[in-house]
């Protein structure tokens, strides 16, 4: 009786040793090793590697999602844009000039030529300006000229894209020929008006503009438009 009991003793202490072993070798490594990300230029990220599973098949990569990284840059200040067009004291003009001269009121010339005036502005907005035009046309066969020099205010306003407006009022001199019999061929004469330049280059403009010129000759008053078109250099 003893002996059998010793043998059953035996048995079952050796079938709870085999079901341990057998619970042990099924059961999962839960200890997966960690590896930090060299290459992540943010703050570590935390990667883990493959594991195996104790039949020898893988077992799904698992990877933390890398935290964007938060830039600590301030903005740059806004930049002011500054004009291309830079605002000149001098200015030289040269171009064509159409004036119709009312010489008498049963004569009347079309005449061509040219306008060459320069300004010096004493300040932004006004200056001193000179001016000198001579036009040409024939009247009986004979050449005819009208020239007028004279000098007096101008004034300008600057407008967007470099537009600049202006006017003046010129007081002078005039000669005409040729030599008639009515009177003399000088008077004093006088003209006003206003235009635009046209900025095209920093230094250049194209520039636009119309006049009424009085004079007296005769013994009668004359007013006669003029209209220009040439180029402007601003220094």
């Amino acid at each position: 009786m003893r002996h059998t009991a010793i043998l059953f003793l035996s048995v079952f202490f050796a079938a709870c040793s085999a079901g341990a072993q057998s619970s042990a070798s099924t059961s999962l490594p839960l200890s997966p090793s960690f590896n930090l990300d060299p290459a992540s230029s943010s703050s570590a990220a935390l990667r883990l590697t493959p594991f195996t599973l104790s039949d020898g098949s893988s077992g799904p990569s698992l990877a933390a999602p890398a935290s964007p990284a938060l830039s600590l840059v301030p903005a740059p200040p806004p930049q002011d844009v500054t004009s291309v067009f830079e605002t000149y004291n001098f200015q030289l003009y040269l171009g064509y000039t159409f004036f119709r001269f009312y010489e008498l009121p049963s004569i009347t010339e079309n005449s061509n030529g040219f306008d060459i005036n320069m300004v010096y502005y004493f300040k932004n907005w006004v200056g001193a300006e000179g001016d000198l035009s001579a036009t040409h046309s024939t009247q009986g066969g004979e050449s005819s000229w009208f020239a007028f020099g004279g000098g007096g205010p101008r004034f300008r306003w600057s407008a967007r894209r470099g537009l600049e407006v202006w006017a003046h009022a010129l007081i002078g001199y005039s000669h005409f020929t040729p030599q008639t019999a009515y009177g003399d061929q000088h008077a004093l004469a006088y003209a006003f008006g206003g235009g635009v330049d046209v900025p095209f280059k920093p230094r250049w403009a194209l520039r636009a503009g119309v006049d009424a010129v009085g004079s007296r000759y005769f013994g009668t008053y004359q007013w006669g438009p003029k209209a220009s078109v040439g180029v402007v250099f601003k220094f």
